[in-house]
């Protein structure tokens, strides 16, 4: 049904205006930032469609709705019928707004105040990735972040990872600490053995130039593990 021949009440952006965003749907909301549908398909099922897009990263099952549509990309955003170039770009950019407004306010503040939002901002950035990533947030003194790098790329299953290349860029920003990350496209969390004992060769190298490892994030779509929660720091 078109938006127009809905009730006004029920009509998204009255809706948002009458109630607050809180009471939309994540399709009523996407609706909103869509604004228009194609013939033959409604603007409310078009933002059905797209909750329910799997992105190429990772088709298991789970990773749809608005999780998933925060990790895809354009090339996913292709696959949805009617959403043109414009539409798409609207779409990427939401993403990289959100992304940029979680950085800043990591450096504003301490970053173990909120180490969920730690965890949701890696997750935007390593989470939709097919191949394996491994990057360092670089904090200061009062564990503010200066900078987070993606320093190795790896294949799907494995990553090298240089403690030297490690050290220099921790002594570059003039870090006092470090956090680790890396993802698992395979969708698991759970670190392995190779995990735990990278975390530990890298805790053991960075105090030698008096830099502290905080915690090593381990992420997955939807999904994030702190191995300094699980008590393997």
């Amino acid at each position: 049904m078109p938006l127009k021949d809905l009730p006004l009440d029920a009509r998204p952006r009255e809706k948002l205006l009458a109630r607050g965003p809180g009471a939309l749907s994540d399709a009523e909301l996407l609706a909103l930032l869509l604004r228009t549908g194609i013939k033959g398909k409604g603007v409310l099922q078009m933002a059905q469609e797209l909750l329910q897009l799997k992105t190429d990263a990772n088709d298991h099952d789970g990773f749809d709705g608005i999780a998933g549509l925060l990790h895809a990309t354009a090339d996913d955003l292709k696959r949805v019928k009617g959403l043109g170039p414009a539409k798409r770009a609207e779409l990427v950019a939401v993403l990289e707004l959100s992304r940029r407004a979680l950085a800043q306010q990591l450096k504003e503040r301490t970053i173990f105040a909120t180490p969920d939002a730690v965890k949701h901002y890696l997750q935007l950035h390593l989470a939709a990735k097919p191949h394996e990533v491994f990057a360092v947030l670089f904090l200061d003194v009062q564990n503010r972040l200066l900078a987070m790098e993606e320093l190795f790329r790896g294949t799907l299953t494995q990553t090298s990872v240089y403690p030297r290349e490690v050290v220099l860029r921790a002594l570059h920003h003039q870090a006092a600490a470090v956090v680790l990350a890396h993802n698992h496209p395979s969708g698991s969390v759970q670190p392995s053995r190779a995990d735990e004992a990278l975390t530990q060769t890298l805790k053991t190298t960075l105090a030698l130039v008096d830099v502290r490892v905080l915690d090593h994030v381990i992420v997955a779509p939807g999904e994030a593990l702190s191995m300094a929660e699980r008590g393997l720091l």
